[in-house]
């Protein structure tokens, strides 16, 4: 899927659990579900980061694209070393490691570690990090006519003062996690959420995607899962712009509502 569908995903996704949340008679604080529903949308772009072309590689200027040069080559790198003999020769790393459940484990747990560890700086680069490629997802249009300092001063702006906002007491800083010293762990959460979504929107479409690697189906380590091949579709194709897009806007301003409380 394209970068627009899979931060509505992401958004929506997060927002859906917000809504089992409240469902379960234990709602999130709203910063978290805001906070979160930002992250979840980021996050949601991040598997792409072993292309050139995608929304992430250039979101950052020349450190996202020499990052995903390296990606690329990492990715790549991987999948020459673990395929088997069923699996296909390639030239390039797009759709390998970043698009793995487990990948998506180690960058959740990662941001979680750094958050704990790492101090208020460092849940400040995690949110500016996310909020920047929610504004690049969620408002492409927008970013894509403003200049990159603009939305790099809006996503440095929003995760001040969104840090600031959890901090203040029952607002979500401590949310799920309670323990001292345990303030902020629960940031990987969207994140994990988020790569987990990008990668089933990327199965729904004509090549798959190996979410499940290192796990082998059949004689193919790197499987690419997805549904029967008549119901897969193009990226950017009609079935996304007309159909999922709507569908995410649709089930995240529900959940989003669920959430909250209104209802």
């Amino acid at each position: 899927m394209m970068g627009p569908a899979h931060s509505l995903s992401g958004a929506a996704a997060w927002l859906g659990v917000g809504a089992a949340a409240a469902a379960a008679g234990s709602p999130m604080p709203w910063p978290v579900v805001v906070v979160g529903a930002l992250i979840c949308a980021g996050a949601a772009l991040a598997p792409d980061l072993d292309h050139k072309s995608a929304t992430i590689s250039r979101a950052f200027g020349p450190i996202s694209r020499g990052l995903c040069e390296i990606v690329d080559k990492l990715s790549y790198a991987v999948y020459k070393a673990t395929r088997s003999t069923a699996d296909p020769r390639r030239s390039g790393g797009h759709r390998t490691l970043t698009h793995t459940w487990l990948w998506a484990v180690l960058i959740g747990a990662g941001a979680s570690a750094l958050a704990v560890f790492g101090g208020r700086w460092a849940v400040l680069a995690i949110l500016f990090v996310h909020v920047v490629l929610a504004v690049e997802g969620l408002l492409w249009r927008a970013a894509r006519m403003s200049s990159d300092v603009l939305v790099w001063l809006l996503g440095a702006t929003s995760a001040w003062i969104l840090a600031g906002v959890l901090d203040q007491p029952g607002n979500g800083a401590d949310w799920l996690f309670t323990a001292p010293g345990q303030e902020y762990l629960w940031l990987g959460l969207p994140i994990v959420l988020g790569a987990l979504v990008h990668d089933i929107g990327d199965a729904l479409t004509v090549s798959g995607c190996p979410i499940l690697w290192p796990i082998p189906v059949g004689r193919k380590r790197w499987y690419p899962v997805g549904p029967p091949k008549g119901m897969r579709f193009r990226a950017g194709s009609w079935v996304e712009l007309k159909v999922l897009m709507p569908a995410f806007m649709l089930l995240g301003g529900v959940g989003g509502a669920s959430a909250l409380g209104f209802f």
